[in-house]
């Protein structure tokens, strides 16, 4: 359509709609909520002793994982505000002929127009990603809780464990000395105290495992919160304290409420949303053109007006509206699966955590005080000269086992209970 308009009419019209297109799709500044973390110095723990509450706020705050998981969440709202952006103008400026009294020259903004909600499904895939960021960030923190709680059980039980060790070389010491005084004596024959100091040597061997083990713990605990030199003197806390055993119809509750399978559900409706797009854009978005026209041969402005329209006849985006639909059915298929896996996985865990109890009630009941009683009765037994070393020997021996056996079944509780709390996903801050 071209109609004569004054030229110095037309250039102010066309700057107008020039400004009205830009100011309509002018992005306001945007002021992101992010979290901040300051990791110029990574914390680090007190010389003194460790509490839980502590170990988890120094790991809360410092871990490498978590701030990654971060960083991912302020990113998404970058996306968040591109997904609301509407396509820019564009602006042609055409010259035909190079005389300037057959000169004509063209000005023209187009502006496409998006049609059939490209943008609210753009946006809404923008905001599932926000969510899924939120859920891992959730899913990180209390992945490190209970790797935490793990770490600083099995730091307790290690400590527990060089107690005992460092217990059982005294009293093979004490036996060592009770041989040697009736050797001395004449009452026994000296093989009895070469096997006394033989025993004695496991014992203190037993002893620097024991410490080894202890500064491996302690390392892997304080590696959770960056610092790989531990500080801290000691771990303070029950190592006695029992987990307790989450009933069937709880875990089943925490299962479905869980951060993994609503992350899932999330991914579902980002899928759904992308579907949403993908079906959308096989319509076309049209390109609406104003301008103005000088046409020096005639002496006159002429206003440009126009619509263009893309034909959907060689590309009618099938292929990535079949992809969306295929990768939307295959969310939906994870979703089930990782149920299935998640239900058999926290199901397992509860039961190694009721196996441990279990084995803890019978050895604190019955194992530890009866081994402890033989122990007594053998060393008293052989200092008024009515039993063997061997007998000696066979009942620490025994004590040592058993005090072992609660430990690994302390430390093994532990871990299912942590393993739960991991799979799970839901606690982060009890």
């Amino acid at each position: 359509m071209r109609t004569p308009v004054p030229f110095r009419t037309a250039f102010p019209l066309l700057a107008v709609l020039f400004a009205t297109a830009f100011g309509a799709h002018a992005q306001a500044p945007t002021s992101l909520s992010t979290q901040t973390v300051v990791l110029n110095q990574l914390p680090s723990e007190a010389a003194g002793p460790l509490t839980l509450a502590a170990a988890l706020d120094l790991a809360l705050r410092a871990n490498p994982d978590i701030t990654v998981a971060l960083r991912e969440r302020e990113a998404s709202e970058g996306t968040v505000i591109q997904g609301r952006a509407r396509p820019n103008p564009s602006i042609e400026f055409l010259v035909e002929d190079t005389r300037t009294t057959t000169r004509t020259t063209t000005v023209q903004i187009n502006q496409p127009i998006e049609l059939a909600g490209k943008r609210s499904a753009r946006i809404a895939i923008a905001e599932r990603g926000r969510d899924i960021a939120d859920i891992e960030l959730a899913t990180r923190r209390a992945e490190i809780r209970a790797a935490l709680v793990s770490a600083f059980f099995d730091v307790l039980s290690a400590q527990e464990r060089t107690r005992l060790a460092k217990e059982t070389v005294i009293l093979a010491e004490r036996a060592t000395g009770a041989v040697s005084k009736r050797v001395i004596a004449g009452k026994i024959s000296p093989v009895e105290e070469t096997k006394a100091r033989v025993a004695e040597a496991g014992v203190r061997v037993e002893l620097a495992q024991a410490q080894g083990e202890l500064r491996v713990a302690r390392q892997r605990l304080t590696g959770l919160w960056g610092n790989p030199i531990p500080r801290f003197e000691r771990a303070e806390g029950d190592v006695d304290a029992l987990p307790p055993v989450p009933s069937v119809n709880g875990v089943a509750q925490r299962i479905e409420a869980s951060p993994v399978l609503r992350r899932a559900s999330v991914e579902i409706t980002r899928r759904a949303s992308i579907t949403a797009l993908e079906r959308a854009r096989r319509i076309p978005d049209p390109t609406i053109s104003v301008g103005v026209k000088r046409v020096e041969e005639l002496g006159r402005d002429q206003l440009l007006v126009g619509v263009s329209i893309p034909i959907p006849v060689l590309d009618s985006n099938r292929g990535n509206l079949l992809e969306a639909l295929k990768r939307e059915d295959k969310a939906r298929d994870e979703h089930t699966a990782l149920r299935v896996r998640l239900t058999g996985d926290v199901l397992q865990a509860r039961e190694r955590l009721s196996n441990s109890r279990l084995e803890l009630e019978s050895l604190r009941r019955e194992v530890l005080p009866g081994a402890q009683l033989a122990y007594d009765n053998a060393t008293k037994g052989f200092e008024l000269g009515k039993f063997s070393f061997l007998d000696v020997l066979d009942a620490q021996r025994t004590l040592f086992q058993a005090r072992n056996q609660y430990l690994r079944a302390l430390t093994d509780s532990h871990r299912a209970a942590a393993e739960i709390d991991r799979l799970l996903a839901d606690r982060i801050s009890e």
